[in-house]
């Protein structure tokens, strides 16, 4: 498939607020990030003054042009609340002015959502019911919710003991899919490493020893990929919970295969996904960014909501409308008092990540997986990484992906291959 490459340019039809920064607010060792170089240069781009929070100075990050300061903080995301309060206002007070927070993981959003008023007085951001952004992030929360307000979702079960899991695989029908039940406990106690495909139950019944008296788990049914097509929503909500833009997109291919990160996607107008989403916000009542996963099943005509981050997605960079207006550019809009100018999303649109697209190519080649809707040609093309004017955030990737960055994603690999009876599956 071919396409041009997008030009990069800051000829937008609206000017943002250069007098209120924004900051990458991140928690964890995840260097390799492209969602925060893709946010630090599209508001950059805006002249917005751009800081991150980053493990080291020599992150892809910390090297891009339109940063004006990486504040080095290493985290892992198990740190006390407090603690990481406290680290957000002390960076707060060094920018010395009102600064739009732009959380980058699921543990970011929770603890902004819920110490909203010890936040308040230095930083804008999305006010939301403090306790929404955890219940999403939660796998059982969201379940629970899709349920009440009647959004498909896969059948799922949540097992308190060993006992629960014996019984529930005596009754399965297998292969189903593990998942760590909740944000900030998968950093601490993770049960399983990412999404996991179970393929029998003598494969369910040898992981999960592992698990502790109380799993941290949800078990849920799994939809077979080759019956599936992968979509996702980005959007941004005002106070009101009402869209200032709405993405819809196609996932071509993640990593690990079916169970991770997008690799490669892209933009397809799917106005039936755009109402189930607008609609299941509204009800909600949710705020701000959200980057929703969900996989159409063939056997029945149903989107079925996977996963709901509450916060920008990595990928957030593959959508913009006619007036150059992403989901983050959205926010920042908002939060400042000014207009967020309408427009089509660019039907179409392509985004590939560099270090991963490679690997999940090969790895679909004999998946089963298709993707009808994608087109045969796209009409532009966003890398995450690469741009002709920001160039050492590439070279930084590259630089600290070689070795290490290889090796995780082996690692990935093998641990959704643990046994015969186990394997990657995205949902």
């Amino acid at each position: 498939m071919g396409g041009p490459v997008a030009k990069r340019t800051s000829s937008v039809p609206f000017e943002a607020d250069r007098e209120v920064p924004g900051l990458i607010v991140k928690f964890g060792d995840y260097p390799l990030h492209h969602g925060g170089v893709g946010a630090i240069r599209s508001l950059g781009r805006l002249g917005v003054p751009m800081y991150a929070i980053t493990e080291d100075r020599y992150t892809p990050a910390a090297a891009s042009r339109y940063l004006e300061r990486a504040f080095v903080w290493p985290t892992t995301g198990t740190e006390e609340p407090g603690r990481l309060v406290e680290g957000l206002l002390r960076i707060g007070r060094r920018i010395g002015r009102p600064t739009v927070l732009i959380p980058t993981d699921e543990e970011a959003a929770v603890l902004i959502a819920e110490h909203q008023d010890a936040l308040g007085a230095r930083f804008l951001f999305p006010r939301v019911e403090p306790k929404l952004p955890r219940r999403l992030a939660s796998k059982q929360g969201l379940h629970e919710l899709c349920v009440e307000h009647g959004i498909p979702s896969p059948a799922a079960a949540f097992p308190q003991s060993y006992d629960d899991i014996l019984d529930f695989a005596e009754k399965a029908r297998f292969p189903i899919v593990a998942k760590n039940r909740e944000a900030f406990v998968r950093r601490s106690r993770p049960a399983v490493n990412g999404t996991t495909r179970i393929a029998t139950r003598e494969g369910l019944l040898t992981l999960a020893p592992d698990w502790g008296e109380r799993p941290g788990v949800i078990l849920q049914e799994y939809l077979p990929r080759e019956d599936a097509e992968d979509w996702i929503v980005h959007a941004y909500f005002d106070q009101d919970s009402t869209p200032l833009a709405l993405f819809t997109g196609v996932k071509v291919r993640s990593w690990p295969p079916h169970a991770g990160m997008t690799a490669n996607a892209y933009v397809v107008d799917n106005p039936e996904l755009a109402d189930l989403a607008a609609r299941f916000i509204k009800q909600i009542g949710f705020t701000g960014i959200i980057d929703l996963d969900l996989r159409f099943d063939r056997r029945d005509g149903q989107y079925k909501l996977l996963d709901f981050n509450p916060r920008m997605g990595a990928q957030f960079r593959l959508f913009e409308n006619e007036s150059g207006v992403d989901v983050v550019r959205a926010m920042h809009l908002d939060l400042t008092g000014r207009s967020v100018p309408e427009g089509e999303q660019r039907a179409g649109h392509r985004y590939i990540v560099e270090n991963i697209d490679v690997p999940a190519l090969l790895a679909y080649r004999r998946s089963g997986y298709t993707t009808p809707h994608a087109p045969a040609r796209a009409s532009g093309t966003e890398l995450a990484w690469l741009a002709g004017d920001d160039l050492r955030p590439f070279f930084t990737m590259l630089a600290r992906f070689v070795r290490p960055g290889a090796r995780h994603l082996y690692q990935l690999w093998r641990t959704n291959r643990r046994g015969s009876s186990t394997s990657s599956g995205k949902q």
